[in-house]
């Protein structure tokens, strides 16, 4: 327990940071979506170019990590729609618990951890999970969103029309170059590449400071029931069927095993608030963020715990 807790401790300590300076009004409130645009549109894709772009295309196009990553998603997807319908949630609410069971805090969570973990190799599973979620689940979920406001509008072109409007996401633009660099075999000059290095260094502490800062005034109220299911289906469930995914799909190597695993169990994406907000979703979706994220202190360390006990990838490298 003791290398469970420094491993993920300089984590929440970072968490605790960012909630702190909010809250004693040392880092404005209203500057935060600054920082969340900083990260998301200079620091995460420099990260995911610098991931991609320095390693050969048979290097990156790991399908079998991205299928086992996927088919796990789906799998609590499907269940979190259930279990919302079984609970008279309509269509649109239903999508968003789906979303938040099956649609994790990569970048800003789950990308940290493994950091400290598995070190570098932790950025090739981020661009790889980062397709998945950002090509794959964020816009199917919306489309389940959508379609119940929309049912006149085929799937097909409700997926289309969310799709397309991943042309102008600078983060699947930074995968999109970088898999262009990593095809052609290009490499960045000296200075360029510096500079690069710099915005993706500082991803992982602003992102962790920033998720501080937006726990500050958040109130969980009487939704404590639906968010602590939402919030165990993301922690647990979500970890655990990417586990069973990767034993079914087969061996990969251990630090991108050990990766998949841990992006899994990191809470839910911090935009999650945000895109409920259109379905009428934002309140019970922020408590839903706020339950997960201070739970994730514990779940964490039980899920890097029972990798570690079982041993079934083996010791995940440095």
């Amino acid at each position: 327990m003791p290398d469970i807790l420094t491993l993920t401790g300089p984590i929440f300590l970072l968490i605790g940071v960012g909630y702190g300076a909010v809250r004693a009004g040392l880092f404005p409130r209203t500057s935060l979506p600054a920082l969340a645009g900083f990260v998301i549109t200079f620091c995460i894709p420099a990260l995911i170019f610098r991931a991609l772009g320095q390693r050969s295309l048979a290097e990156v196009a790991n399908w079998r990590y991205m299928a086992a990553y996927a088919l796990g998603s789906l799998l609590v997807l499907a269940l979190g729609l259930a279990w919302a319908r079984s609970r008279g949630q309509p269509r649109d609410a239903a999508a968003m618990t789906g979303m938040g069971m099956a649609c994790a805090n990569t970048a800003f969570v789950g990308y940290p951890v493994a950091l400290q973990l598995v070190g570098q190799e932790a950025t090739v599973a981020l661009a790889l999970t980062m397709m998945v979620e950002n090509f794959l689940m964020i816009p199917l979920c919306l489309v389940l969103a959508d379609s119940a406001a929309a049912q006149h509008e085929p799937a097909h072109r409700a997926l289309g029309r969310a799709l397309w409007g991943l042309r102008k996401n600078p983060i699947v633009l930074g995968i999109m170059a970088g898999l262009l660099c990593a095809l052609a075999q290009w490499r960045l000059p000296a200075p360029l590449a510096r500079a690069v290095d710099l915005l993706a260094g500082a991803s992982a502490a602003v992102s962790l400071f920033y998720i501080g800062g937006t726990l500050v005034g958040l109130q969980v109220g009487g939704l404590i029931g639906q968010v602590s299911a939402v919030a165990v289906g993301k922690l647990l469930g979500h970890p655990l069927a990417v586990l069973g995914a990767l034993l079914l799909v087969g061996p990969a190597a251990p630090h991108l095993q050990w990766s998949a695993v841990v992006m899994a169990a990191a809470p839910m994406l911090s935009i999650y608030p945000i895109l409920g907000q259109k379905y009428g979703r934002q309140a019970v979706n922020a408590a839903s963020l706020l339950v997960a994220t201070v739970a994730a202190f514990a779940s964490l360390g039980l899920v890097i715990w029972g990798l570690q006990a079982s041993a079934v990838f083996g010791p995940p490298g440095h």
